[in-house]
């Protein structure tokens, strides 16, 4: 795929979702990294209602290690993996605490040293909460980004590194936003929706669906 094709997948998808942005709610940098410690494996929707229940009680790294583990998992107990979330959730917070001053750290290698945090989870934080151009491939963005042909490889390391080599610059913020919302709801993986795509005339797809 060419850069020019590229640049026009990118600026339509802007131009779809002018300002596109996480399904997860939250207000502050560590409300974010509590919703992606509970995202794996279950749905933002299970997420946020969780949360909606835990943050006006405990909302800050000191507040959540005062609920004590069994007060926590009270909370998040609706969600998959709850127990190990919990652990991991409450080992965070304190080295948040004794390391951070309660804050959340803008560095990947600061971020990756916390329990639960891998190369993944890093990127959303760094990305959403603090407006860097990195992009954070799950499999929404793998298969998005392999079918389209926009940054094919074959593991998430390749396909992220081919992301930032080639999404243009002014996209770069933006672009993990844009990918995951087309593979979530267009390029969904059973099926692609590729008759209400609005870049089926630029994906490189070679076994497009017709519209049903």
């Amino acid at each position: 795929m060419n850069a020019q094709k590229r640049h026009e997948i990118f600026a339509r998808l802007r131009e779809h979702t002018p300002e596109p942005t996480t399904e997860l709610d939250w207000s502050t940098p560590f409300e974010l990294l509590v919703a992606v410690l509970l995202s794996a494996q279950a749905t933002d929707v299970g997420v946020n209602k969780a949360c909606a229940r835990l943050f006006p009680v405990a909302n800050t790294p000191q507040a959540i290690l005062d609920l004590g583990i069994e007060g926590l998992k009270g909370y998040i107990k609706t969600i998959g993996l709850y127990n190990t979330k919990a652990e991991n959730l409450m080992k965070t917070c304190r080295l948040l605490v004794d390391r951070h001053d309660g804050e959340v750290p803008q560095t990947r290698t600061a971020l990756e040293a916390l329990p639960g945090v891998g190369r993944k989870t890093a990127n959303v934080i760094l990305n959403t909460a603090f407006g860097q151009p990195t992009i954070a491939v799950d499999t929404h963005i793998f298969r998005v980004a392999n079918r389209t042909r926009i940054a094919p490889g074959k593991n998430v390391v390749e396909v992220e590194q081919k992301l930032l080599r080639h999404v243009p610059r002014e996209f770069r913020r933006d672009a993990h936003h844009w990918l995951i919302l087309h593979g979530r709801y267009t390029c969904v993986a059973r099926k692609p929706r590729c008759g209400s795509c609005v870049i089926e005339d630029l994906c490189e797809y070679p076994d497009k669906t017709e519209p049903t």
